[in-house]
Parts: C-alpha cells; structure tokens; sequence
C-alpha cells in the first residue's frame, strides 16, 4: 500500500473514532442521564478534564484532514505534504495519550457520587480496585447506576483513545516513509 492511500485509511478511521470520543465525554456529563448533576457540579473530575472532547476528539480529529488530502504533486509537494502530516500525527498522538490517562484515571478513581448524605469519590483510596467487587457499586446511591455508566463510557474512551493512539503514531511512521520516500502518486519509473 502506497504511503498515500495509507494516510487516507487512517485519516479514514480517525473520524468515527473521534466522534465516539466526543459523544463519550458529553455524554459523561449527565450521569442517570440527568442534567441535574451536572448543573450542581456533582461530576467525577475526570469528565472536567474533557478528554474525549479535547484529546481524543479534537486534537486527534485536527490532523485527519491533512492525512486525506491529496497533495499537489511537484517541487517535492508531496514529501513537504507528508513531513508535515508526522507533525500533525504527533498532535493526534499527544490528544490520544491525554484522552487514554483520563479514561483509565476514571476508571482507576471511580465515580463521584452520593454516599448516604455526603458527595464523595468512595473508591479513590481503597486498597483494592471497586472494578472487582461489583457488590461495592452499591456504595453509590445518587446518581442511579453511576458506577456502571462512568465504567462503560470510560472503558469506551479507554479503548478508542487506545485504537487513536496506534493509529497515529502509524501514520507518523508512514509520513516518516512518505517524506523519505514519496507517496508513490505517480506510477512509473524511479
């Protein structure tokens, strides 16, 4: 496969990833699909930290359109092209990286959420992890089925963040390729 139709295929594969990052992260924001709790600021800190809106949705999607485009064949247009996608790519690399620790540190601290009376993270500082003992996500009271839906939103970031991670830094070594050796645009003789 030419370093070209490479490119195209990753950038092709970055936008629904990036869309299912942003849907996650807004979705984070209104757990038991309540606005309630997001008016009165009782969310887990990590959905503050926006990595799926942020990292995983723009700073990965900000690249994808230069990795599908063509370029302009001539005066080494297509190795500039390509030297230019690595940059991009290690933008989408660094925002898949920011969104893959905010996914797995709201994975590892748990949800925030109402304890008898008191709002609190429960599982933060437990010696064992809460993902284990399904029992304790009883813990929570408030909002209903918290713990499952920050664990299934944020194992979707985990995994598609993760998905953007290989993603981009292929393309980073496929633009390495391309600048080195070209696109392969044009059909013909060396």
């Amino acid at each position: 496969m030419c370093t070209g139709k490479c490119a195209r295929f990753i950038a092709g594969a970055l936008y629904p990833l990036a869309f299912i990052s942003v849907l996650c992260n807004i979705i984070l924001f209104f757990p038991g699909w309540s606005v309630k709790y997001a008016k009165d600021g009782n969310l887990t800190e990590e959905v503050k930290y926006m990595g799926g809106l942020i990292g995983g949705g723009l700073m990965v999607l900000a690249p994808a359109p230069l990795h599908s485009s063509d370029w302009k064949a001539g005066c080494c247009g297509n190795r500039c092209g390509m030297f230019l996608s690595i940059a991009f790519a290690a933008l989408g690399v660094a925002g898949a990286l920011y969104s893959f620790v905010v996914a797995a540190l709201g994975l590892v601290n748990g949800p925030y959420c109402k304890v008898v009376l008191i709002w609190q993270t429960p599982f933060k500082d437990s010696s064992e992890s809460y993902l284990n003992h399904r029992n304790w996500w009883s813990t929570c009271t408030e909002p209903e089925n918290v713990v499952e839906f920050n664990v299934g939103l944020f194992s979707t970031l985990l995994v598609t963040s993760g998905l953007q991670l290989i993603l981009c830094a292929s393309q980073m070594i496929n633009g390495l390729f391309g600048c080195l050796c070209g696109t392969c645009t044009q059909k013909g003789p060396l």
